[in-house]
């Protein structure tokens, strides 16, 4: 028998991005405190994310949303990691509010961020120990979020995954529209 790359690559791809979102859920979390989300989004859910990219760059005029959402369109399949809203109680001050307490609706706790930072980072990390490429989105994570893919999460990035002679999430040309 004789398998070619080409034949056997996206079914690659998706299991090393099933391996990124066991790793995003395995990372530290402040407290031992677990409100990480995880999903992959594949075929026709990443036409839906594109297209509600190019609606957001619509209402807000940030041409890397348009760049984006044509941009994940070469992906085979997007990783989604966000966080829940929860206040450690720590009263850190991280967020700009001497207390939990204080801050204001809409203001993301530091040590969630962090959170959300350090399981993004461990997918990451899995995506380059395979060689597969990724980038992580800003963009494509807030259109996940508006669509509430990861239910009810403040924070969400999404990260493209691909195999391919050339990353294509890199020396990406702006998009005029």
């Amino acid at each position: 028998m004789i398998l070619n790359e080409r034949d056997s690559r996206h079914e690659q791809v998706l299991q090393i991005a099933q391996q990124m979102m066991i790793a995003a859920r395995t990372a530290p979390k402040a407290k031992g405190v677990d409100i990480i989300e995880v999903a992959m989004v594949t075929e026709s859910n990443i036409r839906i994310l594109s297209d509600t990219m190019k609606q957001m760059y619509e209402e807000n005029g940030f041409k890397f949303f348009l760049r984006d959402a044509d941009n994940i369109l070469e992906a085979e399949c997007v990783v989604l990691i966000g966080t829940h809203d929860h206040p450690h109680g720590m009263n850190c001050g991280h967020c700009g509010f001497a207390t939990c307490g204080e801050r204001e609706d809409g203001v993301p706790c530091a040590i969630n961020s962090v959170d959300v930072g350090i399981a993004i980072g461990s997918a990451c990390s899995v995506a380059a120990d395979n060689r597969v490429d990724t980038r992580i989105m800003f963009s494509a994570g807030l259109a996940a979020q508006q669509l509430d893919w990861l239910d009810g999460c403040t924070q969400v990035y999404a990260i493209p995954v691909s195999a391919s002679s050339k990353n294509p999430f890199f020396d990406r040309k702006p998009k005029n529209p």
